[in-house]
């Protein structure tokens, strides 16, 4: 039997153990984040269509959609120590392989390993995270966590510039990159595991709580205003990872006539202002509470993000910012509002449910902008190919707004759908 909790880890391993989950993450949004700087190079030097450099991506959401329900009673099985250190290594295994793969089919079947390993792990560094550190400083320190993840991100796009030596020796070196990070994931998964190893029979850290089964009946008991929220999840993220994550780069090499560095620091903009607004926009929800209007400013940014980047000369730098801003903001709100139109009971049902659709969403849209790019023969020699892909952007980033306004009416009241908030709930 676990021992009850008697005191909080020293100040010093917990340092450590917070150190080790950040290179966790930081070196596995680094890898997930490789193809989007590499894009161009895989169809100019291996000849891939986008349809097939859209589905290294969807390849990788595409087992989360039924996996990321499995994740959390993985990890209540086998513990989060146990979890991350696996998960980081199957990762590791995926990174290696994608980094061998000149042919399409082993490319894609290691970013399809790195799949099955990464969301899981996502879970299992937040059930570490919780045991380590709920209490008073659990929310800073999960927004901080989360932005030292974002800042892997953010490597990867200014990868072109730092490394550029790597990508003139073509599309390989690159790869051999994110597989560098991978190690780095996993030498922090060894860092906490020794951590949590060291601590946990002291009966310092939290007890997690009790397993949840995961039953498709709870979704039926769910309210209207849960369903739209998880829809601004869904088309939210369909637009952020499929565009900036797989093809933003190589269409403002191909469509603005940038350099793949120039491009690189641009898209880098988008992850890089998610490092230090994530944690305020947090903290400003905390102070106000205002969850649904706080979804309305963070959502309209985002189609004006295409907007700009359509129809303004040169506005490829503003549109990453914009693009950045609404990336801080909206999920810094979305993720927390869950609890306010979920049963307590069933929370990790509708977190499962949520992100097994956002990973359905991801995997669609990748393929659909692939296919649409190639349909209209998208390249440098006819960048107006690119443009159905872009209104395909911007008509998700519209739905996407037009479900939190949605939201916003139901949660004041102002729908024949909307039903009575939770007393002293925040809107």
């Amino acid at each position: 039997m676990s021992q009850p909790r008697t005191a909080s880890p020293a100040l010093p391993i917990q340092a450590l153990m917070f150190a080790g989950a950040a290179l966790v993450m930081l070196g596995n949004y680094y890898a997930y984040d490789s193809i989007a700087p590499v894009a161009e190079q895989l169809s100019r030097e291996l000849h891939f269509s986008d349809t097939q450099i859209g589905s290294l991506n969807a390849i990788y959401s595409l087992p989360n959609i039924f996996l990321v329900l499995l994740g959390g009673v993985l990890v209540d099985r086998f513990s989060a120590r146990g979890m991350v250190l696996a998960t980081t290594a199957l990762c590791l295994v995926g990174a290696l392989i994608t980094a061998l793969g000149a042919q399409f089919p082993v490319m894609a079947a290691g970013r399809l390993l790195f799949g099955i390993g990464s969301e899981t792990l996502a879970v299992a560094t937040t059930v570490a995270l919780a045991q380590w550190f709920t209490g008073r400083y659990f929310a800073f320190l999960f927004a901080a966590n989360l932005s030292l993840a974002r800042l892997g991100s953010s490597l990867a796009d200014l990868s072109t510039s730092y490394a550029s030596g790597l990508y003139a020796r073509g599309w390989q070196p690159p790869l051999w990159l994110a597989f560098g990070f991978a190690v780095v994931s996993f030498a922090g998964a060894l860092i906490y595991f020794y951590c949590d190893r060291r601590e946990a029979p002291r009966g310092t850290l939290a007890l997690p709580p009790p397993p949840e089964r995961f039953d498709w009946r709870h979704l039926l008991t769910f309210r209207t205003e849960y369903w739209v929220l998880v829809a601004v999840c869904v088309t939210f993220y369909s637009v952020i990872f499929p565009f900036r994550s797989t093809f933003a780069i190589k269409y403002l090499q191909e469509a603005h006539g940038l350099t793949q560095a120039a491009a690189g620091r641009i898209n880098s903009l988008v992850f890089l202002a998610t490092v230090f607004a994530t944690p305020v926009f947090g903290l400003l929800l905390d102070r106000l509470g205002r969850n649904t209007t706080m979804l309305v400013a963070g959502s309209c940014l985002l189609p004006l993000s295409f907007l700009v980047l359509g129809m303004v000369s040169g506005g490829a730098a503003w549109s990453s910012a914009l693009l950045g801003v609404s990336f801080s903001f909206l999920p810094a709100v979305l993720w927390p509002t869950v609890v306010r139109y979920a049963p307590p009971e069933h929370l990790g049902t509708a977190y499962g449910a949520m992100t097994a659709l956002q990973n359905a969403g991801l995997t669609l849209a990748n393929f659909a902008a692939g296919y649409l790019n190639d349909s209209n023969h998208a390249s440098a020699a006819n960048p107006e190919g690119y443009m159905p892909m872009l209104w395909f952007f911007g008509l998700v980033s519209l739905t996407a707004f037009a479900c939190t306004l949605i939201l916003w009416l139901l949660d004041h009241g102002a729908s024949p759908l909307a039903r009575t908030a939770p007393s002293g709930a925040p809107n």
